[in-house]
């Protein structure tokens, strides 16, 4: 008798996919290969979408021209202004729509990217309410897409998520689907050689969150891990650098590599309770979604990181805080003391209280952030409303110990 296994008899098949953008082109200037890229992709109508600031600063102007260098016509949409929302989303996908585009071009932060690669995967749908609400899955994207940075910390340029505040709720929310990933990531360190110091922090430990969440995840794997790992050694010698000398090419160089590892690790692994925490700061009081993650980090780890020693004594090996394998109930509180020792060297607040959150409403915000299973159930720690609202309470206060 055969004692081979066939795909008919498993009653249990365990699989993980891993999935990237379909082409990742790395290095400083390559913002000027854009052309190439769209040649490649054969399409006769472009939009660029982007941010405000951007428009102001030139860049928009810059890309129109390369773009329209390629012999393709262009529009563009910069109706971005601060964190995004689910109305935005539907004014660029109805502007694409109208306009016909078959390649849409992100250029941005986080926020620029997430409209971009969002409305790429929308605009061919008729009606993409089920799809912002989480009760319908994108299946499908018939639109081309390319993404370039301008900020190192968001990783959306290779992540299969997109985050926008629901306003009627309060919330911020993701959708998340791999028709969010784009055909080609540029990532030209160059863009962000002007990102001013505030946001370089903020992106920069959002990306660093990306890569310590998707390292202890429950969904993480061997090849997860291996790009969180490169990650959080890379930040170390970068951040610093990056912030408070925005000039540095190393820094900017590392920190850019920083984004897309971890973006990478964060696609496939997923993150956990520091997001699930953050997402109604953004959606109630319209704190950055960075700054939200950088300042819950350390409160969060203080608590879910004692079900992981293992992955803490190798994370705070490779944020050269010492080995821990002879001591390894020690490594939380090194890596956790290095988290709060981060946001005072980055000038990032410590407190809910310095932005503007409400005591009273720290009970709201548990419940929540309660409800976000998607995040929670990939944290190795089981919370309840109660603990969130406990780490809320520190957190609020900036208390420490």
């Amino acid at each position: 008798m055969s004692t081979s296994t066939t795909l008919e008899n498993r009653s249990i098949i365990s699989f993980q996919d891993f999935q990237m953008p379909g082409n990742v082109r790395f290095g400083m200037d390559t913002f000027y290969s854009l052309p190439d890229e769209i040649n490649k992709l054969n399409v006769k109508k472009v939009v660029i979408i982007s941010d405000k600031g951007l428009e102001r600063a030139g860049l928009v102007q810059r890309a129109l021209e390369l773009v329209e260098s390629s012999g393709v016509e262009t529009d563009v949409f910069t109706g971005i202004e601060g964190e995004p929302t689910f109305s935005l989303v539907k004014k660029a996908v109805a502007y694409v729509k109208q306009v016909e585009g078959e390649l849409v071009i992100g250029i941005g932060g986080g926020s620029a990217l997430d409209v971009a690669k969002a409305t790429a995967a929308l605009v061919d749908k008729e009606d993409i309410n089920p799809y912002l609400s989480g009760v319908s899955s994108i299946e499908s994207r018939s639109v081309k897409c390319i993404l370039l940075p301008t900020t190192s910390g968001t990783g959306s340029e290779a992540t299969m998520n997109a985050i926008f505040g629901d306003e009627e709720k309060e919330l911020k929310r993701g959708i998340v689907s791999k028709y969010l990933l784009p055909d080609v990531a540029i990532i030209d360190p160059a863009l962000t050689l002007s990102c001013p110091p505030r946001v370089t922090a903020a992106s920069g430990v959002d990306a660093f969150t990306h890569a310590i969440e998707s390292y202890v995840a429950s969904k993480a794997t061997p090849l997860t891990r291996m790009y969180a790992e490169k990650a959080m050694k890379l930040f170390v010698p970068s951040i610093t650098k990056a912030v408070h000398n925005g000039k540095d090419l190393e820094g900017r160089i590392g920190m850019s590599w920083v984004s897309v590892l971890a973006g990478v690790s964060l696609a496939n692994a997923g993150v956990g309770a520091v997001h699930a925490l953050a997402y109604p700061l953004g959606g109630r009081y319209h704190i950055e979604h960075g700054v939200a993650n950088a300042l819950l980090m350390p409160y969060v780890f203080k608590v879910t990181g004692v079900t992981c020693t293992k992955e803490m004594v190798e994370v705070a090996r490779y944020l050269n805080l010492g080995d821990y394998t002879d001591r390894p109930h020690q490594a939380l509180q090194a890596v956790v003391g290095y988290l709060f020792d981060l946001l005072k060297t980055l000038e990032l607040p410590i407190s809910l209280c310095e932005l503007g959150v409400r005591e009273e409403d720290l009970p709201t915000l548990a419940k929540q952030s309660s409800q976000i299973d998607r995040l929670l159930s990939n944290t190795p720690y089981q919370l309840t409303e109660s603990k969130i609202l406990e780490i809320y309470q520190h957190a609020w206060k900036g208390v420490e110990a």
